[in-house]
């Protein structure tokens, strides 16, 4: 999970080369042309990155176009709901590729490792190029391949890299995989009686509806490898590599105990990809293998968090958490 500068928030965008930011009908195999909007052809199956040709000079239509080119069968894409999904867009204009999840930083077309991918929260501000766009995915069922069509403005906003030449006026086409989707309630929390801390971890207080009281053990030297334990068991299903994971969570620095974020003083339930080196290498370790209901409790050293971020306020800290994994993606 990647700070910003300030670090007033955890969720920030996944690692993915999107350069559009400054910080048809189908089948399951050929795709298709659009009929309403600029004649797009897809071609490709769902989960593979699709072959995308654009017409000549084509343009955007005078309203947002949503067509689905292959649908799905699973979890329907809700208001507020959560969803991880795979994109890839291009412009009206010259036919270029602005961005692609398919072609995340490190990824090798061979490899088997999960790939990054982008989890939203429909409705909800955020850093992923999907932030927008997700809007137009409501109704949509996981397993589908969904084509938009709009402006910048409509499917960007106005946070766009001044260096592609972009105007607002000028039309995109996106390509969306729909993975997952996801609906939590933004308060739930695990449920259960709490263990007590093994020796040597901090004692966590959750009351519920507000972040956790963590107090670090007195004359107790921070650990040098990573810690953790399972405070709260949960029954759901395994947390793998990949999923995008819905939690709450709440940290607090190790030197001195004091809170520097929690998901609660954000609206709540949040949602990230886990396994993926989209957040710090502490939490992918800890939490895959996990089921959700867990409440967790990680102690993670300086290298395995934000060590090795030049310019990070808690880059030399040793960061403790309680996470209440509420459900995946």
């Amino acid at each position: 999970m990647n700070l910003t500068k300030n670090t007033r928030r955890l969720a920030a965008a996944l690692a993915v080369p999107v350069l559009l930011f400054t910080a048809a009908c189908g089948s399951d195999d050929d795709g298709g042309s659009s009929d309403s909007g600029a004649a797009v052809t897809v071609k490709g199956k769902f989960g593979e990155k699709p072959e995308i040709t654009v017409p000549k000079d084509a343009k955007a239509g005078d309203k947002l176009v949503t067509e689905t080119l292959v649908e799905g069968k699973g979890d329907k894409v809700e208001k507020d709901g959560f969803l991880r999904a795979d994109f890839v867009a291009h412009s009206l204009k010259d036919g270029k590729m602005l961005g692609s999840s398919w072609d995340a930083p490190g990824q090798k077309p061979d490899d088997k490792a999960p790939r990054r991918q982008e989890v939203v929260q429909i409705g909800k501000p955020g850093q992923s190029p999907l932030t927008k766009v997700a809007e137009a995915l409501v109704g949509q069922k996981a397993g589908s391949r969904v084509e938009v069509q709009g402006t910048v403005k409509e499917t960007i906003g106005e946070q766009v890299n001044p260096q592609l030449g972009l105007q607002p006026d000028d039309g995109l086409v996106w390509i969306v995989d729909v993975v997952g989707a996801q609906k939590v309630d933004a308060k739930a929390e695990a449920k259960g009686e709490q263990a007590k801390p093994d020796a040597g971890m901090p004692e966590a207080k959750a009351d519920g509806q507000k972040a956790a009281e963590i107090t670090i053990p007195k004359d107790e030297k921070a650990p040098a490898d990573l810690k953790e334990q399972v405070l709260i068991k949960g029954t759901g299903p395994e947390v793998k590599a990949g999923d995008g994971l819905i939690a709450q969570y709440t940290g607090v620095k190790w030197e001195d105990g004091k809170k520097f974020d929690s998901s609660w003083d954000h609206g709540g339930a949040t949602a990230f990809q886990i396994g993926t080196g989209s957040v710090v290498q502490g939490w992918d370790k800890g939490l895959v293998g996990k089921r959700v209901g867990d409440r967790v409790e990680l102690v993670i050293p300086p290298g395995l968090a934000y060590g090795g971020q030049q310019g990070s306020e808690l880059a030399k800290n040793t960061l403790v958490f309680i996470v209440d994994i509420v459900g995946k993606v």
